[in-house]
């Protein structure tokens, strides 16, 4: 037993079963995971058991790790925040990576007794308010001049009331500012104007609007038109706010939204922020290194770092409600955590139908669509992947985006000419340099698996041998029978992990491997339409061929009949001429001038493919016969 063994399995033996916060290093010593259990013991022995199913990423950090150190908590909540800040502090190698989309602006309040309000694009923790990201830059300037219009709010950098100037400044004379600085305003006056800009970058303007209303109406009974015009102007430039905003939640509640897109071990995820059933904002953060974790578990990881940062930074920004697109483990803790800090009712739904599913979806999709752009950036994709591909990786629950899909087809005729098809399709659309047509080499007759296997078989062994990328997904035009004899085939290849799917045409039924249920998409599902027009392409790519080859035999066999012409005559004619009319309408010179031809053997093979004329009929018009030439002649 090694030295390293030994010392895990003595550390093992003596682990806590208390909830607590684990750290694997490795040989030098360095952090190369943080994660948090219920039950440090059951949690860490699990790595180490024997027979233990692991992924790649998994089992190549249980080989590097060295030691283990463990720190026991008083509760799951504490876990969860105590990771969270490890994680930020060691950035361990294995740990899913998060990249802050700071790239946007807020909009922030600061924490002061007159506090100020400005544009930042860095987030701190000291105790300001921030509302954003602002991904619409032209929102946020029309936000924040609403604010300076409506509200004397100061704009000096005085640290107040410890620095006082000795006279107020000039925004005090042009009526910007009611010099507090001076003890011209008081803290609770400036404090109650601040509290209501907040609700007004919060998105809760009603109750905003219908004061401003109330006070023009007054300015205007004191016959002060001057300053009802402003109040107009104002009320007006708020709704024109609230209107470019999109309505998504009749009901003006306030909630978060949580959206999740996935491409292999990079991923991105979204938060879009409804407040008053208006949505004011989204916030996104792309993850790297996921490796073998689950949708549910990189969800996991991403709020519980968003919201642990937003209850210590803002424990007021936390909505009422928050919805999620799949469940996970962490929700009840996560849930009791965010509750306690908000001193409020906070809970965290997984929607199943209905409105909030719809939101949820509206999300995904800003999710896949941020992922896109990252990726185009990278010049990691020539075009935009199609929300049919995403539909399809959640569908078929594939690791990666499916940009590239090849589809098997089958064709027959009665037994004979029996050819397969491979078509290949690129972010949606057909990649038509890629298709390959296959003549089937088993004489198996009307045999569709033992055919399929041939296909998927010879296709991908010449995939391997030239070093191009295996498909993402592989499509077979059938149902359990053809999708086993593809997965017998991959299999023998020694490419068991290539994603594959059935689609059986009779019902659209999708079939996967080792699932003996079938999937049913709704007849509108993008992915479904995807997958039909794939297998169209190549039932029609198939079926061309085998016309071919029944139009060849069918020549091959006229062709026959003529004495002295044998297999390699009529593959030259063939070659030259494609059919039996092209044949006939040739010139006994064109005929003459193949290989293996000559005046001769031309003649007679044009009596044999073109039409006596009929009796009676004008000579003229007749091609002429051999006889008839050396009659002539």
């Amino acid at each position: 037993m090694s030295e390293r063994t030994t010392h895990l399995d003595s550390k093992l033996r003596t682990l806590s079963t208390q909830p607590g916060v684990y750290l694997m290093k490795d040989a030098e010593g360095t952090i190369i995971y943080v994660g948090k259990a219920k039950s440090l013991r059951a949690r860490v022995r699990s790595y180490f058991q024997s027979g233990a199913q692991h992924g790649i990423k998994t089992r190549e950090m249980v080989r590097r790790v060295e030691d283990v150190d463990t720190i026991v908590v008083r509760s799951e909540a504490e876990a969860l925040i105590l990771e969270n800040n490890l994680i930020k502090e060691n950035r361990p190698r294995f740990n899913i990576n998060l990249k802050d989309d700071k790239t946007y602006p807020y909009i922030k309040v600061t924490d002061e007794v007159f506090p100020k309000v400005f544009v930042t694009r860095t987030l701190r923790k000291d105790g300001g308010r921030y509302f954003g990201p602002y991904t619409d830059v032209r929102r946020m300037r029309q936000s924040l001049e609403l604010v300076k219009r409506l509200y004397t709010v100061r704009s000096c950098h005085y640290n107040l009331p410890k620095e006082l100037p000795e006279r107020p400044c000039l925004d005090y004379h042009i009526g910007r500012c009611k010099a507090p600085c001076v003890a011209l305003q008081s803290p609770e006056e400036y404090r109650g104007m601040v509290d209501e800009i907040m609700e007004v970058l919060g998105g809760h303007t009603r109750l905003v609007a219908r004061r401003l209303r109330a006070e023009m109406q007054a300015a205007a009974g004191e016959m002060n038109f001057e300053r009802a015009a402003e109040l107009r102007d104002a009320i007006g430039q708020l709704e024109s706010l609230e209107r470019k905003q999109q309505v998504l939640d009749v009901s003006g509640a306030d909630r978060d939204v949580i959206g999740f897109a996935r491409d292999g071990a990079d991923g991105c995820g979204v938060v879009l922020q409804i407040r008053e059933g208006k949505l004011l904002g989204r916030e996104a953060q792309f993850l790297t290194n996921m490796g073998d974790e689950t949708d549910a578990e990189a969800i996991s990881v991403f709020v519980t770092r968003l919201y642990a940062d937003r209850v210590t930074r803002d424990p007021e920004s936390v909505p009422s409600e928050i919805y999620f697109p799949v469940d996970f483990t962490d929700r009840p803790v996560l849930e009791q955590l965010l509750r306690e800090a908000a001193g409020r009712a906070v809970k965290l739904h997984w929607p199943q139908r209905g409105e909030k599913l719809q939101l949820v979806g509206l999300a995904d999709q800003n999710a896949r669509h941020m992922l896109e752009e990252r990726k185009l950036m990278g010049n990691a994709a020539a075009e935009r992947a199609p929300d049919a591909l995403y539909e399809l990786q959640e569908v078929l629950e594939l690791p990666m985006v499916p940009r590239t899909m090849v589809c098997f087809d089958i064709s027959h005729t009665q037994g004979t000419e029996t050819v397969a098809s491979a078509v290949f399709f690129e972010n949606g659309e057909p990649a038509k340099g890629e298709y390959r047509k296959l003549k089937i080499r088993g004489d198996w007759g009307n045999d569709d698996f033992a055919s399929m296997h041939e296909a998927v078989t010879r296709w991908f062994r010449r995939r391997v041998e030239e070093g191009k990328p295996l498909p993402e997904l592989a499509v077979i035009d059938g149902g359990k029978g053809q999708l086993g004899a593809a997965r017998k085939a991959l299999e023998a290849l020694d490419i068991p992990q290539q994603p594959v799917v059935g689609l059986a045409k009779k019902e659209e039924e999708l079939f996967l491997p080792g699932r003996s249920e079938s999937i049913r998409l709704p007849r509108r599902s993008q992915a479904l339409r995807m997958l039909q027009r794939l297998r169209d392409e190549a039932h029609r790519f198939a079926i061309t061929y085998n016309r071919t080859l029944r139009t060849k035999r069918t020549v091959r066999s006229e062709l026959s009949l003529i004495p002295g012409v044998g297999p390699s005559r009529q593959k030259a004619l063939l070659e030259k001429f494609g059919s039996m009319r092209n044949v006939a309408a040739a010139s006994e010179a064109e005929i003459a001038a193949l290989p293996g031809f000559g005046p001769s053997l031309a003649r007679k093979v044009l009596e044999a493919v073109r039409p006596e004329p009929k009796s009676g009929a004008g000579k003229a018009g007749a091609a002429p016969t051999a006889d008839s030439g050396d009659a002539a002649a």
